[in-house]
């Protein structure tokens, strides 16, 4: 393990703890990654030292925490380089990112017989809403296949777009195959054919530097718990012109300007999308994080990421009966697999008693493990913190469970 990777561990105290009275290999980071501690401590400060609602007293405090808050969502926003701060919407994550789209963008710009096109890869956040919409509309959901390398077949999405494509709906990088999609090229194509693109950000930030502005998507989310920050938490960019066109999903206070018994006006962007208390100590959890992404830089963590997908493939390729789901060209930060003549579950039962944290199942996307005609998939994932030697530890555990079960 290099100084480096020790440095960084030793933010995080969790991976110091004991499991089963072995050390534990938590490789579940594309479901959430740990938090370090200087993000645990300002959610901490925020409590105890500037608790108050924002945007609405006159007192110290409140002014204090509104002060801070705004100043996370400027740190949101040069994270993935938008244009201005106005265009960061805070939500609980980027399934509620994409419900607010699907209800606000969905709801006033479509109609009967109007055309979504998302990929066959897509996270349950990124179907769901979109069929939910075409109930409410008439619109038809479009899915673009995939191959069994895990990638797009770039050729048959170009065939779907057409005239009656409004929105187009991807993700950058697959939660369950770890493909990285070529989204700028897809953007192109998209807003060649009129539509706008919305892309699910969830599992790209804490692997790879997102500039919204150079790929030019109109809308782009993604969850601040999957990057070290707290749970709750994520961010909505959507270009501004767009976001003032849409109608806020939900109402109630904060997002009005007046409100009498006869009508109500609405506030600016983008607090008229942001109903309600925020949560203010996530977003400066989130804004920590951030800061603690930006300290070891992207050329380090891209790195990082990629020694350990390389070795892990190359790991797992000597285990006998072992299978892949996922082998693109291009992908990041995780593994999917399957072990032959064992259940994924009862794989992930086992690792578990020997000190592994894998996910298994679904993954939150039954159409992509259903492509590939198996009850689930065993998903190893990796953080900023992961090291060889806790690949290593899979193997070996692999192997155990494989002489118990097989």
């Amino acid at each position: 393990m290099n100084n480096e990777i020790l440095k960084i561990r030793e933010q995080f105290p969790i991976l110091n703890r004991m499991v089963y009275g072995k050390p534990f290999a938590y490789l579940d980071n594309a479901a959430t990654t740990q938090k370090p501690t200087k993000v645990v401590k300002r959610v901490s400060d925020y409590y105890e030292w500037e608790n108050s609602n924002v945007h609405r007293g006159a007192h110290f405090l409140s002014q204090e925490a509104t002060v801070a808050f705004e100043k996370a969502r400027t740190s949101v926003s040069q994270f993935i380089n938008s244009s201005n701060s106005s265009e960061i919407i805070f939500t609980k994550g980027t399934t509620e990112s994409i419900n607010l789209v699907a209800n606000s963008y969905g709801n006033k710009f479509l109609k009967k017989d109007d055309e979504i096109l998302i990929t066959r890869m897509e996270h349950h956040s990124n179907i769901v809403p979109w069929q939910m919409l075409c109930s409410r509309t008439g619109a038809k959901l479009k899915v673009s296949p995939i191959d069994f390398s895990g990638e797009m077949i770039m050729r048959e999405f170009e065939k779907l777009l057409n005239t009656k494509t409004k929105i187009v709906a991807i993700t950058h990088v697959s939660n369950s195959l770890g493909t990285i999609n070529p989204i700028k090229e897809v953007i192109e194509k998209a807003h060649d054919a009129g539509a706008v693109v919305l892309i699910d950000g969830a599992q790209a930030v804490s692997n790879l530097k997102v500039d919204v502005q150079e790929l030019d998507c109109d809308f782009y989310c993604f969850s601040g718990h999957k990057m070290y920050a707290p749970m709750g938490i994520g961010a909505l960019y959507g270009k501004e012109n767009l976001l003032d066109k849409m109608d806020p999903w939900q109402g109630g206070g904060e997002m009005i300007a007046q409100v009498t018994f006869d009508k109500t006006t609405y506030n600016e962007i983008p607090f008229k999308f942001e109903a309600g208390t925020p949560n203010v100590s996530g977003a400066l959890g989130f804004e920590a994080a951030i800061h603690f992404l930006s300290n070891i830089g992207y050329d380090f963590i891209v790195n990082h990421k990629d020694d350990l997908l390389n070795y892990g493939h190359n790991r797992l390729a000597e285990i006998a009966g072992l299978k892949f789901h996922g082998t693109a060209k291009r992908k990041t930060g995780l593994i999917s697999f399957n072990i032959e003549g064992v259940h994924p579950y009862d794989a992930a039962v086992l690792l578990d008693k020997l000190g592994v944290a894998i996910r298994t199942g679904h993954l939150c996307a039954q159409p992509t493990v259903d492509f590939y005609n198996v009850p689930g998939f065993i998903r190893a994932s990796f953080g900023v913190y992961n090291t060889r030697e806790e690949i290593d530890l899979l193997c070996d555990a692999i192997e155990k469970v494989k002489e118990i079960l097989s």
